[in-house]
């Protein structure tokens, strides 16, 4: 193809016209120069480009107009382009699509320990003030009365401080953290590396339902962490448009599974070992 390329584009330089011989009447018929096709302006304006240029630019111009002979496919990158590499993207996806419902129930029992505090300080505030005790416990000198049993509130409080500590010695703060940071910093890793594995194999990207999908979650993953700095602050609106947007993100992981099955069932169809 290159090379049918290059002969056109030699067919198509302006050839230098004969001088014809003046002192010979004869001689000028018979050196005529044949008549020129117009291929679009009219040749006298065209430059005679110099012969070994002209060569060199005819030579070099066919591998940028096949830029095919350039891409990184049929072997150059050796283990790259094979089976072993391809599978690695959708194994650690996989892996972290598991971590990212980790990730979430840390945060939801981190929130948890926040709002349960809320709801015992509504519940104290219902609680009816103890009546005083005309008597003092013994004074008569027979037993103390038992203790009042406890109203529905008030055993619902205990209930709940009881499971506040529970929470709070999970340290679900420090460890959804902790978790998030990791789910960004890999899931961002292993998204652009799923791309240029792809790249690696066929020399091109495939924009399609996986494509979009697995961009949009990375942006999620972006946006979700940049609201930390505000919920750290109390932000309550930043708390929780970052559990919509991680839910969002849960919800195009789970969508594009199956788009990402079937890439894989391609990759074992056309790759071989390593």
């Amino acid at each position: 193809m290159a090379t049918t390329a290059t002969l056109g584009l030699l067919n198509l330089l302006p050839n230098p016209s004969p001088n014809p011989n003046p002192s010979s009447g004869s001689s000028k018929s018979f050196l005529k120069p044949p008549p020129r096709r117009h291929l679009g302006p009219p040749q006298h304006l065209l430059p005679i480009a110099p012969p070994l240029p002209a060569a060199a630019v005819a030579f070099s111009l066919p591998l940028f107009l096949n830029p095919q002979d350039a891409l990184a496919v049929g072997g150059e990158l050796g283990i790259l382009e094979g089976r072993t590499f391809a599978l690695v993207h959708p194994v650690v996806m996989g892996g972290l699509f598991v971590y990212t419902l980790w990730a979430g129930y840390l945060g939801w029992q981190w929130r948890r320990v926040r709002t349960i505090q809320n709801e015992i300080n509504e519940l104290k505030k219902q609680v009816a003030p103890a009546a005083p005790t005309p008597v003092a416990a013994g004074a008569d000198g027979g037993p103390p009365p038992p203790p009042p049993t406890p109203s529905p509130i008030e055993a619902k409080i205990q209930q709940l401080t009881e499971e506040r500590k529970a929470l709070v010695k999970g340290s679900y703060r420090e460890r959804h953290f902790n978790a998030g940071s990791i789910l960004l910093g890999f899931g961002v890793l292993e998204a652009v590396g799923g791309c240029l594995n792809t790249w690696f194999r066929t020399g091109k990207l495939f924009p399609g339902p996986h494509l979009f999908a697995g961009a949009g979650i990375t942006v999620l993953w972006a946006l979700a962490a940049a609201l930390v700095p505000a919920m750290q602050k109390g932000n309550e609106t930043a708390r929780n448009l970052h559990i919509a947007l991680n839910g969002l993100n849960v919800l195009l992981f789970v969508w594009q599974i199956p788009t990402g099955i079937d890439i894989v069932f391609k990759v074992f169809e056309f790759t071989k070992w390593p």
